[in-house]
């Protein structure tokens, strides 16, 4: 009776049919690149000759593969080679005390995942298992390698930076560097091909990716680490906005003398703009840092409040630990001219008008005296023109003799390059000289408050005189007359208040003025010094009157 060979069942199996073949391996197995597995397994198969004692001759075949014509991929037969690809890296291990065996595999590769069967041949025995087969699944590696360095980067300065991969591979096989990035576009390619990477940062680099790549020679394998470069430097393109208040266009004025033109004074407002890293800090300055001035806003902004602020030199200073960058803006506001006058006045014999007018730049002043232009500083017989200026303001002055006429007209004429106005006299009959022009409709009012004012006198003095006659003919001292409140009539002639109170009996046609003499009206200032009691001279009379003190003027 033959004995058969039983193995305990390590990693579970099914006996292949009846005649006594059995494998036992893992089916599926996964394994990082460049690392290694290790595959335990066990077989059986029935003996056919009693007296063979000998052991058979393993192999593992790749599935696809011809058991005569191709190599196996590992064997402990000494006489059979192997696959070249595998040589080294597929080998076959026994433990003979468990009698189990076991495939291990170091340094795996990508191209190494595929399906393998296995196989055992003796004297007796010739038998490939393919009810069962091994499946490897190479993965590529999950590390990353890592960039490091040992300062800072700074703009100028040059720095090595260094490409590390801590995966190492159980077959000892090398990697390949290469760097990339916008930041080595001006190096020599050859010196990219290291783990160690020399270069000098710019300040255009900062923002910019720089990736490391780390290639498997000999497979398809790469893995790469890529970092966002933090390059420091110092202040530079330094820029001036400049906006109105509510305003949002933005007026670039970068290191030049910028105008401004506008017609009124509205709050201006000034941006500076620096590119640095770290960020800088950004002050103003009245004139320039280098003649100490004194700094007046410690922010990227200045508030100019209105129209003589905005006037002048100012300087924006940038600084970081890298340094410093200043800029100055110098600001002329300009607006049109702005006319005063012209005025005229008789001198003489003959007429005097004077004009002046304000404006940025300074304007040019002239009259126009009918068809004839008169300007800077000229005279004769007729006529004399002096002008003069003083930084924004232009006065002329213009003196007439002769040619004085009904209806002349006379004008004074302001402009620079930004603008013109004018103003017009016109001389009329019988009438002072009247300005016209831009200032009729200033007059037109002006001329309606006199009106007004006129007939609300006359109305007045209608009033005062009615009221005088009406207190002329009522007697004086009429009960319930309040004389404090009463109306006061003054003569031309007038006496000195006795200390006394007026004497009642006598009568008004002793203080009447002289047949044929008018009248003339005198106004009274009343103060009120506190009131005093009055005791009439009738000790009978039962009314009582206050008074006060009267002074006139």
């Amino acid at each position: 009776m033959v004995p058969l060979l039983l193995l305990p069942l390590l990693w579970g199996g099914s006996l292949q049919d009846d005649q006594g073949y059995e494998l036992r391996v893992q089916e599926s197995v996964t394994v990082q690149a460049c690392l290694g597995v290790h595959v335990p397994f066990s077989f059986s198969h029935p003996r056919r000759s009693w007296y063979y004692s000998g052991q058979p001759f393993i192999y593992w075949f790749r599935e696809g593969d011809n058991i005569h014509r191709s190599d196996p991929v590992a064997t402990d037969n000494p006489w059979r080679q192997v696959k070249p690809e595998t040589q080294g890296r597929f080998r076959l291990l026994r433990d003979p005390r468990e009698k189990n065996w076991s495939l291990n595999i170091r340094d795996a590769r990508m191209s190494d995942t595929g399906v393998y069967f296995f196989r055992v041949e003796a004297d007796d025995v010739k038998y490939s298992y393919r009810d069962k087969k091994l499946n490897l699944q190479v993965t590529a590696p999950t590390e990353k390698p890592d960039i490091h360095f040992l300062e800072a980067l700074e703009s100028g300065r040059p720095t090595n930076l260094t490409c590390r991969l801590s995966l190492v591979c159980d077959g000892g096989r090398a990697f390949s560097f290469s760097w990339a990035g916008d930041a080595l576009d001006a190096m020599d390619p050859e010196t990219l091909h290291s783990s160690v990477l020399t270069f000098t940062p710019r300040r255009q680099d900062h923002g910019t990716n720089l990736t490391c790549r780390v290639e498997l020679q000999g497979d398809q394998v790469t893995m790469e680490r890529t970092i966002r470069l933090n390059v420091s430097y110092a202040p530079w393109n330094l820029s001036v906005n400049l906006c109105f208040r509510n305003v949002t266009a933005l007026k670039a004025l970068q290191n030049r003398a910028s105008a401004l033109l506008i017609s009124e004074s509205p709050a201006l407002r000034l941006l500076c703009v620096a590119d640095s890293n770290p960020p800088a800090r950004l002050g103003w300055f009245r004139a320039s840092p280098a003649l100490n001035a004194t700094r007046i806003s410690s922010t990227k902004i200045l508030e100019l409040p209105g129209l003589g602020a905005a006037e002048g030199e100012f300087t924006c200073r940038a600084q970081n630990p890298l340094g410093s960058q200043n800029t100055s803006v110098s600001l002329s506001v300009v607006y049109p001219p702005q006319l005063l006058g012209p005025s005229c006045s008789p001198e003489d014999e003959g007429l005097h008008c004077s004009c002046s007018s304000r404006a940025q730049p300074a304007p040019s002043l002239r009259w126009r005296l009918g068809e004839g232009l008169l300007e800077g500083n000229f005279s004769n017989a007729s006529f004399k023109v002096t002008s003069s200026s003083a930084g924004p303001w232009a006065n002329s002055s213009l003196s007439l003799s002769e040619g004085l006429s009904s209806g002349l007209r006379l004008s004074c004429e302001a402009q620079n390059v930004h603008g013109a106005q004018s103003a017009t006299v016109l001389l009329l009959p019988g009438k002072p000289a009247s300005l016209t022009g831009v200032l009729g409709g200033a007059l037109a009012g002006a001329g309606a408050m006199v009106l007004l004012s006129l007939c609300l006198c006359l109305i007045f003095f209608c009033i005062v005189k009615a009221r005088r006659k009406q207190a002329a003919r009522r007697p004086e001292g009429v009960d319930g007359e309040d004389p404090v409140m009463g109306t006061i009539a003054w003569g031309s002639r007038q006496k000195p208040w006795p200390d006394g109170p007026p004497d009642q009996t006598s009568s008004p046609a002793e203080d009447a003025l002289p047949s044929g003499e008018q009248q003339e009206l005198h106004y009274a200032s009343l103060s009120f010094h506190g009131m005093k009691s009055w005791e009439p001279l009738d000790q009978e009379a039962t009314s009582t009157t206050e008074y006060s003190e009267i002074k006139t003027s």
